[in-house]
């Protein structure tokens, strides 16, 4: 069955997490993705050398690709990047600020003189502001927008665990590419996508900010509790065990107390009236059901907890996730062996799953200057 994007070039100009998670979904979808690293090649290929010896991010972010190298400082490898460009329908790029602008790279040159064009740049603040010329990475915009404060124990702010600034970022620009090839079938034009660091965390932050904004003060941090909701948070069974549950309305409510916990006099406590009152009194609240739950195996709770079709899940470590029963699993080439990478999210009825490989550093420097040769 041919893929959706099968006809589409996609010529990307990347580094690290944001573009290249925008330029392997697209590659995953069917396009043809080129991508244009450094003489020494993407720097993400040097974080760490877990897989293989090869790093963690390349493999995860740049299956399905072709790799050339190019040193956009030399006149003949710029003339060759333009030259595949101009045959491009996206163009992505996250380099520094400012560093595309200097070699006629910018979305405004390149899309006057191919309306055409798809454009995609991704920087940490945009383009205007008193930010836009800073460098940012994933870990500076968790602290610049918030995040990191709505994150961690009651005592310490904390990163989150993975780069969901980057992702965020990437993500937020690939729903901006498919709507502008859509457009383009429509009108023949081009769009302009802006994606930033910044404004894709900045709107998961919504929530913090209008408790903030209107209620006078932020969600605070609660480790494994969430700030606006009770109880919804871990809690340890008599194995050692920690399983983690949410309430979501007043129903839910009364059957965990009812069906699972056999304590309907906590029903009755005006103190546990609304998610409110629960919330306020959430610390003795959390002795009372924990003190139930200390009583059972991790096992013994989670069985009362299904029967009582309440929602919950175990504290799981990652390594209990590597063996995960609903953990999908795709097997990916790579220069030093096979990879077992997590399945990808999106899934199509009747669609078999299967991806190209990842690519080597300038695997396809010789096939794509003869391609792309004046």
């Amino acid at each position: 069955m041919p893929l959706p994007l099968e006809d589409i070039l996609v010529v990307s100009l990347e580094q690290a997490v944001a573009a290249p998670y925008l330029s392997s979904r697209l590659a995953d979808a069917g396009a043809r993705v080129i991508k244009i690293e450094r003489p020494e090649g993407d720097f993400a290929r040097a974080y760490d050398s877990v897989v293989h010896g090869q790093s963690a991010y390349f493999v995860w972010l740049n299956r399905g690709k072709e790799s050339i190298q190019l040193n956009i400082k030399e006149d003949d490898d710029l003339a060759l990047l333009k030259r595949m460009i101009s045959k491009a329908d996206i163009f992505i790029q996250n380099l520094a600020p400012g560093i595309v602008d200097k070699f006629g790279l910018d979305s405004e040159t390149l899309r006057r003189n191919r309306p055409e064009l798809i454009t995609v740049d991704i920087s940490g603040y945009g383009e205007t502001g008193p930010f836009a010329k800073m460098k940012a990475y994933d870990m500076l915009v968790q602290s610049e927008t918030g995040l990191a404060m709505v994150t961690g124990s009651p005592s310490e702010p904390g990163r989150v665990g993975v780069s969901v600034c980057d992702i965020a970022a990437g993500m937020h620009a690939l729903v901006a590419v498919l709507e502008a090839l859509y457009e383009r079938e429509k009108t023949g034009l081009g769009k302009a996508v802006k994606s930033t660091l910044f404004a894709g965390m900045a709107d998961w932050m919504t929530v913090p900010l209008l408790h903030q904004e209107y209620g006078g003060k932020p969600p605070g941090r609660g480790g494994l509790r969430h700030p606006s909701i009770a109880p919804y948070e871990a809690f340890e069974t008599g194995d050692g065990n920690k399983i983690v549950l949410s309430i979501q309305n007043q129903t839910e409510w009364k059957n965990l107390c009812i069906d699972a916990l056999n304590a309907p006099e906590l029903i009755e406590d005006p103190r546990y009236k609304t998610n409110e009152d629960r919330v306020e009194n959430r610390e003795i609240l959390h002795d009372a059901i924990g003190a139930i739950f200390s009583q059972m195996t991790r096992a013994e709770a989670a069985e009362k907890l299904l029967k009582a079709r309440i929602a919950f899940g175990s504290l799981n470590s990652v390594e209990d996730l590597s063996s995960h029963p609903q953990l999908d699993r795709v097997q990916v080439n790579s220069p030093e062996g096979p990879v077992n990478l997590v399945s990808s999210p999106i899934k199509f009825a009747g669609q078999e799953e299967s991806y190209k490989p990842i690519p080597a550093l300038g695997e396809h420097n010789e096939s794509l200057k003869a391609e792309f040769k004046e």
